[in-house]
């Protein structure tokens, strides 16, 4: 709440006032790259924007003091100065290429696009604090290198685990091709259904029982070294039967699509969706739950601006995970609902301690409670959770939550000051849409094509991009969710969507797509240099010069002396997730959790 009753109920704004960052300006300064996003989601927030100008980033007006943030590649004289040594230095190279089974850059800012949603969650968590009455927000900073550790955090952690993968580190993987040349993604989260489909296709058992394990585990390891047998079966047929035979067994196919068939039908959506509920209980309310208010109206301080809001997260997997884990650096209670018995994944493997280490980096320091959803005692007891809480966060199937009862409408009944939260796949903005999953939004929405330089086949990255950039969406919404409720008195139901991340990754491809011109980056674009004990990546800008010179026979560290004595931007590609713990480059270190699983240091550092 902001810093006195009387100052915030005068600027309460009416109900359709649906953007929360209505009235308020704010001057963009620092790398155009690293701000593109900024601009853009703080504009469909409400704000007005001038881009361009030296310096940070401050948003504020209305009843704002401004809140600043600044962003950066990586710390000074890293050696990170853009995309190509971001990726580098913080192994998405070295995980994006596990697939191929060399280092490969990703051919979109996937770095750029997630530094601009963090700094944009910094903005908008500063000004949340300020509204509750909170002192002022200190400056935060966000760099490159440190959103890359948050978007690799989950393969770090398995990298430092106490027990090797379940799943070697091997090449392949999807995308299938049919006889008639459509290549297409296949998934399914049921080895019934899995085996089912093969068996539709005549697949030899022996290779439908060896592709179970490195297909259910491409998520968390980014490869599926399936049986070539796979690739081949499909090989045989034409496209109509292999959507018969998913039609069958109840697994599902997408057809990969171009980015240009993309740009056709985007709508310029925004990647997220705030709409105002009921009234919220007043926050000057002098009975129990006024008593409630008043506490969370002056537990926000500048480092922890949502300290003493609780949020109650069902959430699986990453995306809805780690969009709490976010609300949680930054202050609020996190309470996971979890079915009886707990989460499973906690026993994924590789473990640290004997839970899981890929569990434990989205999840470590999170409350649990284990409710039945199904039951409806358990059901009451969710609400009366729901009820004292700021904000409930899921990413349940579609139609779920409405099925239960447990949807905006029912929830928000419980708790008129609630900030509901939905993060699924679609958003209800494609048609016909496949399950929506991370895999499957890559290649429907061309980010297989766009992942990839021209001259290569699209292939969806099997790192999870659209799980994290999902996950970071959702935390984006939330706070945008908290701010806007502060502004109207209201509850406010929020969505994003793995689309909606898809759309903030791809939108400089769109354009060029849109216009006609070629979508994709120019053939061999990030792809670092191989030397006789490693890898070495060039910055985007030297890419071309530093590819006149043959550095194949030389040590990385020769390579990178050589480079840089003609004036080029190089460093060395991280191949070894376990040696970032020391790699001097970064600006944070990575610690280790009272599990001894590797902790990444918060996006954010605060000055």
């Amino acid at each position: 709440m902001a810093s006195s009753p009387t100052a915030h109920t005068a600027v309460r704004r009416p109900l359709d006032t649906a953007r929360p960052l209505d009235a308020l300006r704010c001057d963009i300064g620092g790398p155009e790259p690293l701000t593109r996003v900024v601009s853009d989601h703080l504009r469909r927030l409400g704000a007005t924007v001038r881009d361009g100008g030296p310096g940070d980033i401050a948003l504020g007006g209305a009843e704002f003091a401004p809140v600043t943030a600044r962003t950066a590649w990586g710390p000074a004289g890293s050696g990170i100065e853009d995309e190509a040594t971001a990726q580098a230095v913080t192994g998405v190279m070295a995980v994006h290429g596990r697939r191929h089974g060399a280092p490969r850059g990703l051919a979109v800012d996937y770095l750029a696009t997630a530094t601009g949603v963090l700094t944009v969650q910094g903005l908008l968590a500063g000004l949340v604090g300020q509204a509750r009455g909170g002192p002022p927000a200190r400056v935060r900073t966000t760099t490159a290198d440190r959103a890359g550790l948050l978007t690799l955090s989950q393969y770090l952690a398995a990298a430092g685990a106490d027990e090797p993968e379940a799943v070697e580190h091997a090449p392949g993987g999807p995308p299938f091709a049919s006889a008639d040349g459509v290549l297409f993604e296949l998934e399914t989260l049921d080895p019934g259904a899995w085996a089912a489909f093969w068996r539709a296709l005549e697949a030899p058992a022996d290779a439908i029982r060896a592709g179970w394990r490195p297909f259910q585990f491409r998520y968390a390891t980014a490869c599926a070294p399936f049986p070539v047998d796979l690739h081949e079966v499909t090989r045989r047929h034409p496209w109509a039967r292999i959507r018969q035979a998913a039609a069958r067994s109840e697994a599902e196919v997408c057809r990969l699509r171009t980015l240009a068939e993309r740009a056709a039908e985007d709508d310029d959506a925004d990647p997220w969706s705030l709409r105002a509920l009921g009234p919220g209980r007043p926050a000057t309310a002098t009975d129990a739950t006024g008593a409630t208010a008043a506490i969370k109206a002056t537990a926000a301080t500048a480092d922890r601006p949502l300290a003493g809001l609780t949020v109650l997260e069902a959430g699986r997997r990453i995306q809805a995970p780690l969009a709490a884990h976010l609300l949680g650096l930054l202050g609020a209670r996190v309470i996971r609902i979890e079915p009886p018995g707990g989460d499973p994944l906690r026993g994924m493997p590789p473990a640290c301690a004997g839970i899981s280490a890929r569990w434990l980096a989205l999840n470590r320091g999170k409350e649990a409670e284990e409710i039945d959803i199904k039951a409806p005692g358990d059901r009451r007891r969710l609400r009366e959770l729901v009820a004292e809480a700021d904000v409930f966060l899921h990413n349940w199937a579609p139609g779920k939550a409405a099925e239960l009862q447990l949807d905006a409408e029912h929830l928000g009944s419980a708790n008129p000051s609630l900030v509901y939260a939905y993060t699924g796949g679609w958003a209800d903005r494609i048609d016909d849409a496949p399950m929506g999953t991370d895999f499957m939004v890559q290649a429907r929405t061309g980010v297989g094509e766009a992942a990839h330089p021209a001259g290569e086949a699209p292939v969806p990255s099997l790192m999870t991009l659209l799980d994290v950039l999902g996950g970071l969406h959702g935390t984006e919404a939330v706070l945008a969710g908290l701010l806007l409720r502060e502004r109207t008195g209201h509850g406010v139901r929020v969505e994003s969507s793995l689309l909606g991340a898809a759309d903030t990754l791809l939108a400089p491809a769109l354009r060029r797509a849109a216009i006609g011109a070629d979508p994709r980056r120019p053939a061999g674009f990030r792809h670092p240099l191989r030397t006789s004990d490693g890898w070495i990546a060039p910055s985007d800008a030297g890419a071309a010069a530093a590819a006149a010179y043959d550095v194949t026979g030389m040590c990385t560290e020769d390579a990178l002396d050589q480079l840089r004595g003609h004036g080029l931007t190089v460093t060395a590609v991280t191949t070894d997730l376990s040696a970032l713990h020391h790699d001097p480059r970064l600006s944070g270190p990575i610690g280790r959790d009272t599990h001894g699983a590797p902790a990444v240091p918060d996006p954010w550092s605060l000055a």
